[in-house]
């Protein structure tokens, strides 16, 4: 591994000083596109992610507070929106860009934290739903089965688990001159090599291994007589499978350009910046997924569905009927 440290890296918007007009063209436009992203995302993605993560918080309440109970997949959805939430609220650190926030090297750590704690979180509970899923079709009556009838547990394991890594990443980070002030980012640009490796590894490599096992299984198994078509499946749980999707599609860009930041600290190279636009670009969509999701879950599990069509239905019938009670009044001369 390279040095641990790291006090040579900047970025390459704060070291520009070519004289080519080429490229100093070149880099007024990666700022404009980072700057146009961003507002396109604060102005679009995060009223809408909000307003979606809000609803599902009450439909799944309202739905609480009637049934005094809640269902195991309800209740793990009703975390990884939790998740998603705190993560558009720490998505606000973007809106400084094309330039940076400033923190201290401490803030920044502290930051990191609860992005990693975030990002470990709603992974780690998207594999447990799909789990869960895995189980209702094919029924297994197994140890993992029974283990997984607890819901609770499943949260509490996903907690102490992305706090452990998350905790790791932030040690990883390093404490060296903490109260310096620097260009903050969700994953700081400090950190050391071994801090995109790790979240690489345990934030994509093995999710992403087990989101893809889970599909052959799906797709693969066959199920036993009793259980439901696996297109009928599949229809039932719509949500959850394109949640998968996306998120698989957006943490492999995401995720390819932490390695590539890697790469270049290895070198001993700040890169170019084309470098920091893609990097850029890419925490932004890490982010826009994370309200994407929340208006899937919205739109396609069935409770939230239900419900936003009940509501629909009763504003449409209260129209309906204040219409029909504006008779005119005859004129008497």
């Amino acid at each position: 591994m390279a040095s641990q440290n790291m006090t040579w890296l900047s970025y390459p918007s704060k070291n520009f000083a070519s004289t080519s007009p080429e490229e100093i063209e070149a880099f007024i436009a990666s700022q404009n596109i980072i700057s146009r992203l961003m507002h396109c995302y604060i102005a679009f993605f995060v009223p809408t992610g909000l307003t979606a993560g809000i609803c599902i918080l009450i439909v799944f309440i309202k739905n609480y507070l009637q049934h005094k109970s809640m269902e195991q997949l309800d209740l793990l959805l009703l975390h990884f929106t939790i998740s998603n939430i705190i993560m558009i609220f720490l998505s606000l650190t973007v809106i400084p860009r094309p330039d940076y926030l400033k923190a201290t090297r401490l803030a920044c750590s502290v930051l990191s934290f609860f992005f990693n704690f975030s990002y470990f979180n709603s992974q780690y509970v998207l594999l447990f739903i799909l789990l869960i899923l895995l189980l209702k079709r094919f029924l297994p009556m197994t140890a993992l089965c029974k283990a997984t009838q607890n819901p609770v547990s499943c949260v509490a394991f996903v907690l102490i688990y992305a706090f452990c890594l998350s905790l790791t990443e932030a040690v990883l980070v390093g404490t060296d001159n903490y109260h310096v002030e620097t260009e903050c980012q969700s994953d700081p640009l400090f950190a050391r090599p071994e801090y995109e490796i790790i979240k690489f590894t345990f934030g994509f490599g093995i999710p992403a291994f087990l989101q893809i096992l889970s599909f052959i299984v799906l797709f693969a198994k066959k199920a036993p007589a009793e259980a439901e078509d696996l297109w009928q499946h599949i229809r039932t749980y719509t949500a959850v499978f394109i949640i998968s999707i996306t998120i698989f599609i957006c943490h492999l860009f995401y995720n390819v350009m932490i390695l590539f930041r890697t790469t270049l600290k290895l070198q001993k190279s700040i890169g170019t910046p084309t470098n920091e636009l893609m990097m850029n670009i890419a925490e932004i969509v890490l982010f826009s997924e994370s309200c994407a999701t929340l208006v899937f879950i919205l739109c396609f599990h069935k409770p939230c569905k239900e419900r936003i069509l009940q509501v629909i239905h009763n504003c449409r019938r209260r129209n309906t009927t204040h219409n029909h009670l504006e008779i005119p009044v005859a004129y008497n001369p």
